[in-house]
């Protein structure tokens, strides 16, 4: 019954969506303190911005574009397979693409959170196979509505356990393609300490492994949120492997996120060490 309201609200234009979720991201800062204080903690302390009027004017940016980014969940999950595919209005670097499947070692997509990151996968998908991982929701119910919005066209989705992992390389072995996110703050025993902006965030070691067992090509996407509900412009970079760790992956993660700092979810829990993690290393 949900799914079916879902479907039916998905035919709504991806402008209303925004703009009902510019005024949701103001509702939930200005009802959740803890949430409100995490975001200015990490805008602020980032350095993407200086100065009291520019960090206050991004911070204004990043709330509506938070909001944005909560319900537009519906038109990219549960809109049509041919409304979906419009969303993309434009696309920059998937050359790069061609080019990792011509070397024949697999590909690995990084998808840090901006801009939409949802759509990156529909996107590649309807292009070529790809298997995603997800992390089980704390709301049972919500599961199978992720499942189902992913699902569709040359997806495959599998969880993130131990299962996933080996999915994920048996599919590079076969010279394929997975997608996960790699600012995600990972478990106890699945991550390393490594800078993010200047502070000591638990990164996982899973796209560094993945990289360095099967020779995978490593290539960035984001999916930009155009002003007015216009869809995305997907960006596709190919990162260097040839020193790659997690350090190198939160470099490029910054790089990306300076290029539209708005659409960056700063209110995400970043910097937690999750139980059972060693300490983070104290600063010199």
């Amino acid at each position: 019954m949900l799914l079916a309201v879902l479907r039916l609200a998905a035919r709504l234009p991806l402008s209303w969506f925004h703009g009902a979720g510019a005024a949701l991201g103001w509702l939930v800062y200005a009802c959740s303190p803890k949430y409100a204080a995490r975001l200015r903690a990490n805008l602020y302390g980032s350095g993407v911005c200086s100065g009291d009027a520019q960090c206050d004017a991004l911070r204004r940016r990043a709330i509506s574009e938070a909001g944005k980014g909560m319900l537009e969940l519906i038109a990219v999950w549960f809109g049509s397979d041919a409304k979906v595919a419009r969303l993309a209005v434009a696309c920059e670097g998937w050359e790069v693409v061609e080019a990792a499947r011509a070397r024949g070692k697999g590909i690995i997509i990084v998808t840090p959170h901006l801009g939409c990151f949802e759509m990156v996968s529909l996107y590649f998908v309807q292009r070529l196979p790809m298997t995603v991982m997800y992390r089980e929701p704390r709301v049972v119910w919500l599961e199978p509505l992720m499942i189902a919005g992913r699902s569709r066209w040359q997806a495959t989705v599998v969880p993130a356990n131990l299962r996933g992992v080996r999915r994920f390389y048996r599919t590079l072995q076969h010279k394929g393609t997975v997608g996960l996110l790699p600012d995600q703050a990972p478990g106890a025993g699945e991550g390393v300490w490594a800078d993010f902006f200047g502070r000591p965030a638990y990164t996982m070691t899973l796209a560094g492994r993945l990289q360095r067992a099967t020779g995978a090509a490593v290539i960035m996407v984001y999916a930009e949120r155009l002003p007015r509900g216009r869809g995305y412009h997907m960006h596709f970079e190919e990162l260097p492997t040839a020193h790659f760790d997690e350090a190198a992956l939160n470099r490029a993660i910054e790089a990306q996120v300076r290029r539209r700092p708005e659409q960056y979810l700063w209110s995400y829990y970043r910097y937690k060490a999750p139980p059972g993690a060693e300490a983070p290393p104290a600063k010199a």
